[in-house]
């Protein structure tokens, strides 16, 4: 139980959920760890998500790159003449992916934020061959920026395994209440979780 856990855009709660993935997945009986390969501004996503994983991993096993500038990878790589090496992030990936029986790698801000001129977060889904989740953030334009991430996944031959809608506000208005029948009637890609406000628990899909 592999998977790649993107988002419509950057702050659509994506550390939260895998966070919430990840311990469910555990609760299920199916030992899971998230890995991050990137992080930019600080290491407390990665963090996050090694508390929520099965014991026997490192942090540094979990985020083997990070970039102090918080921005963008392509943004943070160039201000600190550090350029990105896709092979660093396949060699952590390598080295933990027959480890766990469950993996939610998650990718850093949306899935074409830029990790050099020519890559993008995309490309690590593409070289580790994963299916991939879309975390939306449900609200108004929700369909606009998950038709756009979906079909780009298409696009580069992989599988969207599921969207997780994901609520950030209290309060509901039609675009939220309305989103899921509409993303699942256009896309056939199936509603994995519809995760409300602060909720602290979920059970793993039975899709996954």
């Amino acid at each position: 139980m592999k998977y790649f856990v993107t988002g419509t855009g950057t702050d659509v709660g994506k550390t939260y959920v895998t966070k919430l993935l990840i311990e469910a997945a555990n609760r299920a009986g199916i030992t899971t760890v998230g890995f991050k390969p990137i992080a930019c501004g600080s290491r407390d996503d990665a963090v996050l998500l090694s508390n929520a994983g099965a014991p026997g991993i490192e942090l540094d096993e979990i985020n083997p790159i990070i970039y102090a500038t918080p921005a963008s990878p392509y943004t943070a790589a160039i201000l600190e003449n550090r350029p990105f090496q896709m092979s660093e992030a396949l060699d952590a990936w390598n080295a933990i992916k027959d480890r766990f029986e469950g993996i939610f790698v998650e990718g850093a801000g949306g899935w074409e934020v830029p990790i050099t001129r020519e890559l993008r977060v995309a490309d690590l889904a593409v070289e580790m061959k994963l299916p991939v989740i879309v975390v939306v953030n449900n609200r108004l334009g929700a369909l606009n920026e998950t038709i756009l991430t979906v079909d780009s996944i298409r696009r580069r031959g992989l599988v969207c395994a599921g969207l997780i809608l994901n609520h950030l506000e209290d309060e509901r208005d039609m675009a939220s209440v309305t989103n899921r029948s509409a993303l699942e009637d256009i896309l056939d890609v199936p509603v994995l979780l519809d995760i409300l406000h602060g909720e602290e628990e979920i059970e793993l899909p039975n899709e996954l």
